[in-house]
């Protein structure tokens, strides 16, 4: 499945899979050959332990290389006549005003501004123009919202 990113979001996404695949990994190796010249491997704990974090490193850059292929960049929009994503959304729900930027599942960050297309939220503003109401489920009940700006 898709993972929009921005393109920022990325790039950490790939020095993060960078740095496992080279120091975590020479930091693991070192671990294991300290542990393997103490002796009898069997009954081993800092190989057994050191073993286990080379199965969750491995595991990790799998995880990390399927989102980096996976992953869709997230580019302004070109046009601002619908809520998409990378669109910055400014409304109103009676005298209050939110503006929020809508991103991917990875990024979002609501007390930055930023929420995920994913969320309730997000989905209700998605493909909305300007002047269109938006209701959205909350706590302490529904909200509705007025579109009054998109970037």
């Amino acid at each position: 499945m898709a993972e929009y990113l921005s393109a920022e979001a990325l790039e950490k996404l790939k020095q993060e899979v960078h740095m496992l695949k080279t120091a975590k990994r020479q930091e693991i190796a070192a671990r294991l050959e300290h542990a393997k010249s103490l002796g009898d491997l069997s009954e081993n704990a800092e190989y057994q332990e050191a073993k286990e974090e080379q199965t969750l490193v491995e595991q990790r850059i799998a995880e990390f290389e399927e989102r980096v292929r996976e992953a869709v960049v997230m580019q302004k929009p070109t046009k601002t006549d619908k809520v998409s994503v990378g669109s910055t959304v400014r409304a109103t729900a009676g005298k209050r005003e939110i503006t929020y930027m809508i991103v991917g599942s990875e990024e979002a960050n609501p007390a930055a501004g930023k929420v995920s297309n994913e969320s309730p939220l997000g989905k209700a503003f998605l493909g909305k123009k300007v002047g269109e109401h938006v209701e959205v489920k909350a706590p302490a009940g529904n909200v509705v919202y007025t579109v009054v700006e998109i970037k």
